[in-house]
Formats: structure tokens, sequence, C-alpha cells
């Protein structure tokens, strides 16, 4: 599980600097950029705020999301 305290200071990396960027925590498994729809997987507690990584799910719906997500390759 990720800390409170961790999930409170991330924002999404593409949204940053022109939006808040603000993510909602989905499922314990994945943060969902509030701006873009981007979707950030947390794979072993650690969230993967890679731009590209957000990009693979931004057309996924949220509720088709797997949990827990995939290994990264």
């Amino acid at each position: 599980m990720v800390s409170k305290d961790l999930l409170d200071m991330l924002r999404c990396p593409n949204c940053v600097q022109e939006k808040d960027g603000l993510l909602d925590y989905y499922r314990e498994s994945w943060l969902i950029c509030q701006d873009c729809g981007r979707k950030y997987p947390i794979v072993d507690d650690i969230p993967v705020m890679l731009i590209d990584e957000g990009d693979k799910w931004v057309d996924t719906a949220k509720e088709d999301l797997p949990v827990p997500p995939p290994a990264m390759d």
C-alpha cells in the first residue's frame, strides 16, 4: 500500500507544469490524473509515474483496468 503522504505529493508528470495534475487513487493499484486521464500503475507498492506508461492506459476505462496491474516490460 502506498503511503498517504506520498499520495498527497504525487502529481501527473504530464500535467503538473500547466495544471494541478491531481491524481485519484483507484483500487490501490492505479493513479488516475483528473486533468488528462492518464493512468499510472502501482507495481509492488511503487507508483510508476512515467508519461509513456500513463499513455498506454489513457483510453482504458477505469473499470477495465487490470488489478493488479501487469508487470512492466
